[in-house]
């Protein structure tokens, strides 16, 4: 017998794929790769609808750290304020956004290579 804890972390699972699967193409095959992608850097992560859309966290319980969304034809991936991001060189600016239409092997790197850094401690 699973534990409700279980169960909510599957529900939780089963409404991402869900809302991946109700995306149109392409973005569903996006919305599908982003998703591997992200639980494959990110193992612990705990998938959940954030604002409708897949979220990423550690726990059920904690903050999103990373996103993605579709609106109006516009793929989004994202990191909230709760990601670990380093300023970029000369400047105050902090990365936290990227759109994209397709998917290769270099954006997937660049996509785990986010969340990895994204979910690491703050000093």
């Amino acid at each position: 017998m699973s534990t409700p804890k279980t169960d909510k972390a599957e529900k939780d699972l089963q409404a991402v794929l869900s809302k991946i699967h109700s995306m149109p193409a392409p973005y569903g095959g996006i919305g599908a790769r982003l998703h591997e992608t992200i639980i494959s850097a990110g193992p612990k992560l705990k998938p959940r609808l954030w604002y409708g859309m897949p979220g990423y966290a550690t726990g059920r319980s904690t903050p999103v750290v990373v996103f993605f969304r579709l609106d109006d034809g516009v793929m989004t991936l994202g990191l909230s304020e709760h990601a670990h991001v380093e300023r970029e060189s000369g400047t105050a600016l902090r990365p936290c956004a990227w759109y994209l239409d397709e998917l290769d092997d270099s954006t997937l790197e660049k996509v785990a290579a986010v969340v990895r850094t994204a979910f690491e401690p703050t000093s």
